[in-house]
């Protein structure tokens, strides 16, 4: 697989898919269905006939089943879009063969290092080829080693009828960096019964959670007076907005938490000195202590504004998406035989959970049950991305096993 599966993430990350925040529609831009005609008619050459794009960008293709058993229809899904984060046009991409150690320059920008000191999986990838970008751009690894990986086990599969699996289902889907992944997603139309995202990172390690998130917006009204006459009368809205936000715990906001803490992250604030509206992201693991954050930015809010009792404000909370392990709990073969898989390609699982969100915990609030497999990237939404070409295709053989697992498990 190594050969095939470099030459389709190659072709695959100079294609610019950048989403767009600003845009309302779906995709959020139209560059993102460039990719997805080459992947239609890359399936469509494999045989798959059902492969086609819908007018959202999003791709449906479906391997048929080779067993006999009632065996349940498995979807692997991927996203096309590289985040808005940094620069994607223009990808140059870089192979590092037989990588012996060190930090890597990068060449279109040498003040850009991939440093070991903070690239720890480095260290085990000596002799392996990594490729990274000039240093200029994003990779676009995520997702796109995702997509050449579901890809490269799709063809392995049509290429050894004799490997008996059930129906496995192909779905690639837009704007996933910009939270609208799911969006328009038809399970209806994809017709299967459980599903994997292919969108981690080091290999060996699958998830199983997510954060659960919302986010609340605070709109102020305050008092404008003209500032030669405002004493004892002006409620500078300004002001108002600052004090909440200086009140906010130093320990409960990102940059201060890891691991399974959540925090309160004000994103955005405008503000004059009528009217403030600040936006924040609630995260946590729990929904419970999503609540709590809630209620303690509540309560900062409410004595805050008991300092100015001429102004007004509005609390909204909007709910964003939940930790999937609520759903996957009640589908433990889910996991269970992905676990199965990656021991088969002589990987000790290690289960973790992702501090943001995914396309898998939308499809499994929408009914379809759907953990997290490790692509192999690092470094995500930065120029400082990488991947080795080893890894990616470690994980297009755990996709293979794990359709075999389902196939050897079915009744």
């Amino acid at each position: 697989m190594t050969s095939a599966i470099l030459d389709r993430f190659l072709r695959y990350v100079v294609i610019d898919t950048q989403s767009d925040r600003t845009s309302s529609s779906q995709p959020s831009t139209e560059k993102q269905k460039n990719l997805g005609r080459v992947l239609v008619d890359e399936l469509q050459a494999m045989g798959l006939a059902d492969a086609h794009m819908d007018e959202h960008g999003n791709i449906y293709a479906t391997l048929p089943a080779t067993s006999q058993k009632a065996v349940p229809a498995i979807c692997f899904c991927s996203h096309m879009d590289t985040a808005p984060d940094f620069s994607g046009t223009n990808v140059k991409p870089q192979v590092l063969r037989n990588y012996q150690g060190g930090d890597i320059v990068l060449p279109g920008d040498t003040s850009r290092v991939i440093r070991v000191s903070e690239n720890p999986e480095l260290a085990r990838q000596i002799g392996k080829d990594i490729v990274t970008t000039d240093g200029t751009t994003l990779l676009g690894a995520d997702d796109k080693a995702g997509i050449a990986e579901i890809m490269t086990a799709a063809q392995f599969l049509l290429d050894h009828p004799e490997i008996p699996h059930g129906p496995v289902k192909i779905l690639f889907t837009t704007d996933e960096e910009i939270g609208r992944g799911a969006d328009k997603v038809d399970l209806k139309k994809l017709g299967a019964a459980f599903g994997y995202t292919m969108d981690g990172s080091t290999v060996g390690e699958i998830e199983n959670e997510n954060f659960s998130a919302d986010e609340v917006k605070i709109s102020i009204t305050g008092v404008a007076i003209h500032p030669g006459t405002a004493k004892g009368r002006m409620e500078n809205a300004i002001r108002i907005a600052s004090q909440i936000i200086a009140r906010l715990p130093r320990d409960l906001g990102p940059e201060a938490t890891e691991g399974r803490q959540g925090f309160i992250h004000p994103s955005d604030m405008t503000a004059t000195l009528e009217g403030a509206d600040i936006n924040f992201i609630i995260r946590d693991f729990d929904v419970s202590g999503l609540h709590d954050k809630e209620k303690l930015l509540e309560d900062i809010t409410r004595e805050v504004m008991a300092g100015f009792p001429a102004s007004t404000y509005s609390f909204t909370v909007l709910e964003q998406y939940r930790n999937m392990k609520m759903v996957l709990d009640q589908h433990p073969q889910v996991m269970d035989n992905l676990a199965e898989a990656v021991r088969r390609v002589g990987l000790e699982p290690k289960l973790t959970a992702i501090r943001g969100g995914t396309d898998g915990a939308r499809l499994s609030f929408m009914g379809l049950p759907c953990p997290n497999i490790y692509t192999g990237g690092h470094a995500y939404h930065s120029p400082l991305e990488w991947i080795s070409v080893q890894d990616m295709e470690i994980s297009a053989r755990t996709i293979v096993e794990l359709v075999k697992v389902w196939e050897e498990r079915a009744i």
